[in-house]
């Protein structure tokens, strides 16, 4: 791992969400010293969640609301692990009142809405960044350097497949709660191909998908070209077991990034394998590569402490790409989360 910058203050986090995710997110801070990140403050929407979560990760307080976090001065940036409908209200909340933000992805559920974040973010001056932790494995830096070599000549298709058998878990199922294999998982194989063609928006996009009765997708296959003549050929399902790894297929060479694609620990390039150990972690972990949330954390620090406002290793303009990608996406599979938002487009109405 690197060094972190030892002349800068703590980076001090609050949390808004105590699920899954931010147990993770939470276990990789726990690998740093408190001189380097402190966990101020967590906030849920029920008081008693929050009181457990601080205690079983040393976090200073628990907050009463969201509101009351966004706007308490010992804190720096808040970290929004919950589900995908209230990310937009919640990072807006923290722009506001003048805290940098790592939001989950997806970032949003409406392009416009990521495209006010963009611009709130910039305006404030704050650091803000989608958190598509995959960029920060150091199996993604390998892939860079890679490519930047050029060593797999003019590279012409990229496959990325994405596939787990959970027909069970309502943030997946469910509309109102913005649902779906596509913004669940998809985003993954999506980013994956914009890492290996750049940030440009692709000149076509195919799509098709299976829904369930609430007419969210299941299972989703698209295929993006790029204006050179670049494929992407991407699939992510929630009804089927895949080998979820994404390779790369150039005129002199060949790279694969082994399962898990999206937090790797392997990477293959030209049929030879290299091995990258993941930091040790001293919680359970909710998620698979887990542990490997700590390069974000990393991160994180290192922009703040040298004045960035985003990652060069997923800016803001690649949040709007992916955002413009999916949004095409949904149009062709017939997928809008427009309903469970209120009159006025901007609150999310809270599923009961």
């Amino acid at each position: 791992m690197k060094k972190q910058k030892l002349d800068t203050p703590p980076l001090r986090w609050g949390f808004m969400g105590a699920g899954k995710i931010a147990n993770d997110f939470a276990t990789a801070i726990d690998t740093f010293s408190k001189s380097v990140h402190r966990k101020v403050a967590v906030a849920t929407r029920e008081k008693q969640t929050a009181e457990a979560f601080a205690k079983k990760f040393g976090f200073e307080k628990p907050c009463d609301s969201y509101g009351d976090l966004a706007k308490d001065g010992d804190i720096d940036i808040v970290y929004i692990g919950t589900v995908n409908p209230n990310h937009y209200e919640l990072c807006k909340l923290c722009l506001e009142n003048d805290k940098h933000v790592l939001c989950e992805k997806p970032l949003t559920l409406r392009l416009e809405h990521t495209e006010k974040l963009i611009k709130l973010a910039e305006e404030k001056g704050k650091f803000f960044q989608e958190a598509v932790w995959s960029r920060f494995f150091p199996a993604y830096e390998r892939l860079r350097e890679e490519l930047a070599k050029d060593s797999l000549g003019s590279i012409k298709a990229v496959t990325a497949l994405f596939g787990i058998n959970d027909q069970v878990t309502s943030r997946i199922l469910r509309k109102d709660l913005g649902g779906g294999s596509l913004m669940d998982i998809g985003v993954y194989t999506i980013q994956f191909a914009m890492q290996v063609y750049g940030p440009f928006v692709p000149e076509k996009v195919h799509a098709v998908a299976i829904k369930n009765d609430e007419g969210v997708d299941m299972s989703v296959s698209m295929t993006l070209q790029w204006k050179d003549g670049q494929i992407a050929q991407l699939s992510c399902s929630n009804l089927a077991k895949m080998e979820s790894s994404a390779e790369v297929w150039g005129q002199a060479g060949t790279l694969k990034l082994h399962e898990p694609f999206w937090c790797p620990n392997e990477i293959e390039i030209n049929g030879k394998t290299e091995k990258h150990a993941l930091p040790k972690v001293s919680h359970t972990l909710e998620f698979e590569h887990g542990e490997g949330m700590v390069y974000e954390v990393q991160e994180v620090k290192r922009c703040i402490a040298d004045g960035l406002t985003e990652s060069p290793h997923f800016t803001h303009k690649e949040s709007h790409i992916l955002a413009q990608i999916l949004d095409e996406v949904k149009k062709q599979i017939g997928l809008s989360f427009e309903e469970i938002y209120s009159d006025d487009k901007e609150t999310w109405k809270e599923a009961v």
